[in-house]
């Protein structure tokens, strides 16, 4: 096999999934690299990353749990609101009922896990569709926040706005660089090279080749090259910046719930009932248990970004939340998921997520009007569900394809026989 059809193979992970993945960094790349060009330089300076993460960390947070919900096939409109309604009564049990902000943050999760048990109760128990729940959810969310508010801002204490302002310390030495930064990065391109060396290794102990060494030293160096260029723009911002402390909550969160979804039975079971839930249920997967999980879940996230977002902000007000389920959505499918059909991981929604927040940020530079912003991102949208609707001319997967499928009427069909459907929950656990 040639060195180029070598490539092909091992660098996207062997799989059209990754392939896509992979292909959609090239694009965020691509992105970034014209935006550089085009605002002449200001899109990688060490302030605007900084400004750009701590901008759309909330939205990337919101991400992970919608692949999530949109992998099991469900969608939720209430995130927005939930992280609104969240937002304003943290705010007043800080500044009205004198509670400490870590037992605020613990209240507003709370919250979250209460609206999500609400709402996944509807959906898994009582059976009406996730789009109704959630559509009423944002309704009700909604007025609740501006109910309770006043439709006035309520401001924050300082120990609580670290969560969505602060930064990684200043300790050490005077190397002209936030340590801790560095050292974060570190850690991240260590994580990479052992990540690579535990595959290889694992597939020797299974029998199976591993990808050329030429291959993993490639893919080493150019995730590593990556992350060497990030940590030194976000170590060398000006004194009292460095990575946000929302980013590395953002980052705890990937670590986790990438492990949860691609390494636990629970995530499988994820993907099983997004593949085909009722094979899935044949084969012994609480369907009730993985539909109430993932919108319980969903909310919680929600909530944890509305207290970020407050927590920037200095405040709550009747307008937080506007929009941000749309963007998370729409990051989440231009990150490669499929709605209803397995398919999607929690990287390549940060990605799509990423690609979203670069097109703003680098327009806004630019100085681009909100109304032309919104049609552009609009028309990126579009650009990515016509290429999956192409795909699915070509006999490829299709996010279109399967946006109807809990409605359509072959769902009232018998089951399939109990073979197929041991197969097939298998095939789609597989594709996360």
């Amino acid at each position: 096999m040639s060195r180029i059809k070598d490539l092909q193979k091992n660098l996207f992970g062997g799989t059209t999934s990754n392939a896509r993945q992979f292909g959609m960094i090239f694009t965020l790349v691509a992105i970034v690299l014209i935006f550089q060009i085009w605002t002449d330089g200001l899109t990688l300076r060490s302030d605007n990353l900084i400004a750009l993460f701590q901008q759309n960390s909330y939205i990337l947070i919101l991400a992970i749990g919608m692949l999530m919900v949109i992998v099991a096939g469900h969608i939720d409109l209430s995130v927005g609101s939930i992280a609104a309604f969240t937002g304003i009564l943290v705010a007043k049990s800080m500044t009205e009922w004198d509670l400490p902000w870590p037992a605020a943050i613990v209240f507003g999760l709370a919250i979250g896990a209460v609206i999500g048990a609400w709402q996944g109760f509807w959906v898994a128990y009582v059976g009406v569709p996730a789009f109704i729940v959630t559509l009423a959810g944002m309704l009700l969310f909604r007025g609740g926040n501006q109910f309770i508010g006043n439709a006035q801002s309520i401001p924050v204490p300082e120990g609580f706005r670290e969560i969505g302002s602060g930064f990684l310390p200043e300790f050490g030495p005077n190397t002209g660089y936030n340590n801790a930064t560095l050292l974060l990065g570190l850690a991240a391109a260590a994580a990479v090279v052992w990540r690579e060396i535990r595959t290889r290794n694992t597939r020797r102990a299974m029998d199976a080749d591993p990808a050329p060494m030429w291959v993993s030293i490639l893919r080493m160096a150019i995730m590593v090259g990556v992350i060497a260029f990030a940590s030194l723009r976000f170590a060398s911002g000006r004194v009292g910046t460095s990575f946000p402390i929302s980013g590395i909550i953002l980052l705890l969160l990937v670590i986790a719930y990438s492990f949860y979804t691609r390494n636990t039975a629970g995530g499988r079971h994820i993907y099983a009932v997004g593949g085909n839930s009722r094979a899935a249920e044949l084969s012994g997967v609480k369907l009730k248990r993985v539909n109430f999980f993932v919108m319980m879940n969903m909310s919680v996230l929600a909530a944890l970004a509305g207290m970020i977002f407050v927590a920037r902000s200095a405040a709550s007000g009747p307008q937080d939340g506007n929009g941000w389920e749309l963007d998370a959505i729409a990051a989440v499918f231009i990150g490669g998921a499929a709605v209803a059909g397995g398919i999607g991981t929690i990287s390549g929604s940060i990605v799509g997520g990423l690609v979203m927040a670069v097109l703003n940020n680098g327009l806004q530079l630019q100085g681009v009007g909100t109304d032309k912003v919104q049609i552009i991102k609009g028309l990126v949208l579009l650009l990515a569900v016509a290429i999956d609707v192409y795909n699915k001319s070509q006999g490829r997967f299709s996010i279109i394809g399967s946006l109807m499928r809990p409605f359509r009427r072959e769902d009232s069909a018998p089951p399939a026989s109990p073979p197929d459907a041991e197969r097939k929950p298998a095939k789609a656990a597989v594709s996360g």
